[in-house]
């Protein structure tokens, strides 16, 4: 179904509760967007028939940014007001999943400002960073008829049955399952999470799926989770038939910048010195790239607030993401763990430093600026070698660039990054780590005929990154770099600011000295044992097997044992020194001849 018809809210085939549309005037949403309308019509529909699955697939999507959170919000809160049987505490009526703690964060604020005119609903947020034990007891306490989760923490939850909280019994009163970025949440390898999720979902419900691609994994779970989809697809109004097709807003202008290896963040230092007042998402390829590069932004960008944000953070995420929220000025450096589905108000700028590894990441970090109608500015920063992405963008993403070539005075500010090295070894680590993430992370780019390490000038790479010497990892084996100069000190007297940090360190390199200086010892091998010292061993087996023999009953004879008890006599005095080597050959020798004459006597007598 194409939809190009905005309108009130007032105009829906059904009327909307009073509760929301007061909510709806209060925070000034006259008017719906294209994607509200058409999933809102959708859900509407289905109260009254079976329940139907709703999808946005690649084929049928909307351009980013168009409001879709209002889109299934306002119909969970509509479908759960039209139940013929009230919700109980422990009973949950809806669920709605995302890939990220901050879309899930955001989706939370939204449903807490809708369901405040609604007290009879209580709603709950199970995401990662938080004690799980916490979100336990909170369940138990106040109960939850709204869940908004990530699948980690859900699937977590749907295990403490042990602790009081029989989740699986209170979601089989569902009414409405959300999927929101559903082709992230398999790219993000969930989907054994999933799976277990939903299979203690009842099979009677609706269930809007949202995705902004089509993959074979999200068929998949369509066919195994979804009943008699029906998929939506939406445009802006007022744009052209040729224009549809393209996946950014049409008030988002979007521009590529092309720079040397080793002038790079110069060029990016240079365009935040020149747009201080304004609002910054700088998008890395690694964690380790924002940790490095955030730092050095914080000392070269004077009089702007810089947050960094990355998958690896575990407690700090929600409140660097709240507090970039309500800047009205400031740099976020972030990786793609910020780029689906985040609303952060006033967005002038997507800067991407380094372009991301799926051409679809592409457009939805774009989605971060010029959202619902509003202005934005996007700028990918490519290498020479790099340009041809630019066509590749415009034909695989019906997304066109248009070239910037960036004014004003461009600095070097290298040297200032590596006296930051120089002054804390924390910087000199995470200068190390950055380059090693960012060389492993290009060798594995999808679209690696047009980002081939070969093309890479690793030694320009490494001064870009202002290292003060290469690191030691399989792809620089066996490698000169004539265009890389170390620095003349040694790395290892950098020292920790942190003195804790420092007084481990010292520690740990006193034990690998202590470890060189002591010498190696060498084992002390057993040489060959003498002829008389095997043949002791051979004598010890023969004692051994004659006894076994005579505890078995066997037919030995006394004059034979009693020889065998003299031979092991005369070993033991050998073994013990009490006689020589000589003096057992000679002993055993006169035994045998006396032996020998005794057998011979006895044979005379005969």
């Amino acid at each position: 179904m194409d939809s190009s018809t905005e309108g009130t809210w007032a105009t829906l085939p059904v009327k909307l509760t009073d509760g929301i549309l007061q909510t709806l005037h209060e925070v000034n949403f006259t008017h719906m967007t294209p994607v509200q309308v058409t999933v809102c019509f959708h859900f509407k529909k289905m109260s009254t028939c079976l329940p139907i699955s709703c999808k946005k697939t690649k084929r049928f999507q909307d351009v980013t940014g168009s409001g879709k959170t209002l889109a299934f919000v306002i119909p969970i809160i509509e479908l759960l007001l039209r139940r013929e049987e009230k919700l109980k505490k422990m009973q949950v009526g809806a669920l709605v999943i995302t890939p990220t703690r901050e879309l899930a964060l955001q989706i939370s604020e939204v449903m807490a400002l809708f369901t405040q005119k609604f007290p009879q609903f209580t709603q709950i947020l199970l995401i990662g960073g938080t004690n799980p034990i916490d979100d336990v007891d909170k369940f138990k306490d106040k109960g939850a008829n709204i869940v908004i989760a990530t699948p980690g923490r859900l699937e977590d939850m749907f295990r403490r049955k042990a602790e009081g909280l029989d989740l699986a019994s209170a979601v089989k009163s569902l009414d409405v399952l959300v999927l929101d970025e559903a082709d992230r949440l398999l790219e993000m390898g969930f989907e054994a999470s999933l799976n277990t999720i939903l299979g203690h979902l009842p099979k009677q419900r609706r269930t809007g799926l949202f995705s902004a691609t089509q993959t074979q994994e999200l068929e998949k779970l369509v066919r195994a989770g979804l009943r008699n989809p029906v998929r939506i697809a939406v445009k802006e109004k007022g744009v052209e038939e040729s224009a549809v097709a393209q996946k950014t807003p049409s008030r988002l202008c979007n521009y590529y910048t092309i720079c040397r290896t080793e002038n790079k963040f110069n060029n990016l230092v240079a365009f935040l010195r020149q747009h201080k007042l304004e609002k910054h998402l700088i998008f890395f390829s690694t964690c380790a790239c924002v940790e490095y590069y955030g730092r050095a932004l914080e000392t070269l960008v004077k009089k702007v607030t810089v947050h960094c944000i990355h998958g690896k953070m575990k407690h700090k995420r929600n409140k660097i993401f709240a507090d970039f929220r309500a800047l009205k000025n400031g740099i976020l450096v972030c990786t793609d763990v910020m780029a689906r589905g985040i609303d952060i108000p006033d967005v002038n700028w997507v800067l991407q430093y380094d372009p991301p590894s799926s051409a679809c990441a592409f457009v939805h970090r774009c989605g971060r600026t010029a959202r619902i109608g509003n202005q934005g500015n996007a700028l990918v920063f490519l290498l020479p070698m790099e340009e041809s992405y630019v066509n590749f963008l415009c034909i695989n993403q019906k997304c066109p660039l248009q070239k910037m070539v960036l004014t004003g005075e461009v600095v070097d500010v290298l040297p200032k990054v590596k006296a930051l090295a120089l002054a804390d070894r924390a910087m000199f680590d995470r200068g190390m780590r950055a380059f090693v993430s960012y060389v492993q992370a290009y060798a594995k780019h999808e679209c690696s005929l047009i980002f081939r390490l070969k093309d890479l000038n690793l030694a320009h790479l490494a001064r870009g990154f202002a290292l003060l010497r290469m690191p030691k990892m399989p792809e620089l084996k066996d490698k000169t770099f004539p265009g890389f100069t170390r620095t003349p000190m040694d790395t290892d007297t950098i020292r920790y600011k942190d003195k804790h940090r420092e007084k481990q360190r010292q520690k740990m390199l006193a034990e690998l000295k202590e470890k060189v200086k002591t010498p190696f010892v060498k084992r002390d091998y057993i040489k060959n044992k003498s002829w008389s010292k095997q043949t002791t061993k051979k004598e010890r087996r023969k004692k051994r097997s004659a006894k076994r023999k005579l505890e078995e009953g066997s037919d030995v004879e006394d004059e034979d044992m009693q020889e065998l008890l003299n031979d092991t006599r005369l070993l033991k005095r050998l073994k013990k020194g009490k006689i020589s080597e000589e003096d057992f050959e000679k002993q055993m020798a006169s035994e045998t001849e006396t032996q020998h004459g005794a057998t011979a006597d006895t044979g005379g007598r005969t």
